[in-house]
């Protein structure tokens, strides 16, 4: 099950990964990539050609739990490989899922006993290529694929992406018409406004926080970046020279504005009743059959509501109610990526990249899950996207070169953990909203001190 999918660990977790490794060479895949035992590059695999010859016996570690159910709605794992083995019948996978794989998939690479390949956990990029085998450089796999500055460091990119997701809201449409509702907002204004009217003339919770279950809070980080601000570089650049980024700048954009409709909702009683008591997996059904209007979670949750019950067609995605100088933009980025060992046989290698080429390209395995295709050459969009034909989708610029580990640093300094597993920092947004011990305004301006003393410790140059 996906519930891990917007989980980060915080850098030092990471870190203790790696020292740990520097302590066991053997286990975790060196120090450096010296051991890349093939030349093959991403670019160079001709599907059906490339590698038609070889016989190899994969291991696959994925956090997809929910695709080794035989009677997982969507398309199996099992389904895919006997696609697969049609065009490569001597590559064999196995694949294993990993529940709370955030933590999972990290213990596994330090352990170094998860195979071939593995949805790379949150490892700092400067580490990526002590484990994983590289694709090629960066110049070339991004004219094969999206988002490869994600996974890429040093001009190597050691991921692939499996999907892409947008940032919005899931939501269920017939809520929305009983309420009256005939236009999706665009302001948070008009958002709060709308659950309103849904808590006014339905019996379906407004807005569910997902509070208890923690990494469900996280998501709301996602929307700080492009969706709030409609600029590409504000995530990894701008926003790490910013101090008091959390100020009200006046017109319902950046920051400030995406966690106050979490705060107002929570405080005009527009939520669950007990934030303590709420459920991730019963969430879906009820998202299914109109008890919950709109939750905040990114594009790859609707393929689950939809799924839950009998009304799959009530089940709807909207863009984040955010408008910049009259536009509406949606953070588009990537899921988890598809990372080789760089420990594997030379023949391994080549059959692990195969396998991943033909997952990207051939297996339609994004769109059958409500994804952003990956390969750059596919602009085609599932048809949950609907309402987002008039918004800019938006995928984040990578950091500026030398400041690739600053966002991190910042992070563990402030200990906020923007998009990196502040769950606790969100929670508390609903905490002091429901119990009214302290504003928001108060809340964002410890947010604010913080990151400025941050920047401050990390000697950087902002304004």
């Amino acid at each position: 099950i996906r519930k891990d999918q917007k989980m980060n660990l915080k850098k030092i977790v990471a870190a203790g990964v790696a020292a740990a490794c520097m302590m066991g060479m053997a286990a975790c895949g060196g120090s450096d990539s010296s051991s890349q035992s093939t030349d093959l590059q991403y670019k160079d695999i001709t599907l059906g050609e490339t590698g038609k010859d070889i016989k190899a016996n994969l291991k696959l570690y994925s956090n997809r739990t929910d695709m080794l159910k035989d009677d997982y709605s969507g398309t199996t794992w099992k389904q895919y490989l006997a696609e697969f083995n049609k065009m490569y019948p001597n590559i064999k996978i196995s694949i294993e899922g990993g529940t709370d794989y955030a933590n999972s998939a990290l213990t596994r690479l330090q352990g170094g006993d998860w195979g071939d390949i593995m949805m790379i956990p949150a490892v700092d990029k400067s580490e990526l290529g002590n484990y994983f085998l590289s694709y090629g450089s960066l110049d070339d796999v991004k004219k094969e694929v999206k988002y490869a500055t994600d996974k890429a460091y040093d001009n190597k990119v050691y991921g692939i992406a499996s999907t892409g997701n947008a940032s919005g809201i899931v939501y269920n449409k017939k809520v929305f018409k009983d309420a009256g509702i005939d236009k999706l907002p665009t302001t948070p204004d008009e958002f709060i406004s709308d659950l309103k009217a849904i808590k006014e003339k339905t019996k379906a919770i407004p807005l569910y926080t997902n509070y208890a279950a923690g990494w469900t809070m996280g998501a709301w980080d996602d929307y700080i970046g492009g969706t709030a601000t409609g600029d590409a570089k504000y995530l990894n650049q701008v926003l790490e020279h910013t101090k008091n980024p959390f100020k009200d700048p006046g017109d319902g954009t950046h920051a400030y504005n995406v966690y106050k409709i979490l705060y107002d909702a929570v405080a005009d009683g527009l939520t669950e009743d007990d934030y303590s008591t709420t459920d991730w997996e019963s969430s879906k059904g009820k998202m299914n059959n109109g008890e919950i209007a709109t939750m905040v979670l990114g594009s790859w949750a609707v393929s689950q509501m939809q799924a839950a019950g009998d009304n799959a067609e009530d089940v709807g995605y909207m863009p984040f109610p955010i408008t910049v100088d009259g536009k509406q933009y949606a953070s588009s980025g990537p899921d988890y990526a598809f990372g080789i060992n760089k420990k594997a046989s030379a023949d391994n290698q080549e059959a692990s990249m195969i396998f991943v080429k033909w997952m990207t390209e051939k297996s339609n395995f994004a769109y059958n899950e409500g994804g952003i295709p990956i390969s750059a050459n596919d602009d085609k969009l599932p048809d949950l996207y609907a309402n987002f034909k008039d918004v800019e989708l938006i995928a984040d610029e990578p950091a500026k070169s030398g400041e690739e580990d600053l966002f991190n640093d910042l992070n563990s300094d402030s200990e906020l953990n923007l998009k990196n597993g502040g769950d606790a920092r969100v929670q508390g947004i609903v905490e002091h909203a429901a119990n009214k011990d302290q504003t928001y305004d108060e809340l964002v301006q410890e947010w604010n001190q913080k990151w400025n003393d941050a920047l401050d410790s990390e000697g950087v140059d902002a304004k």
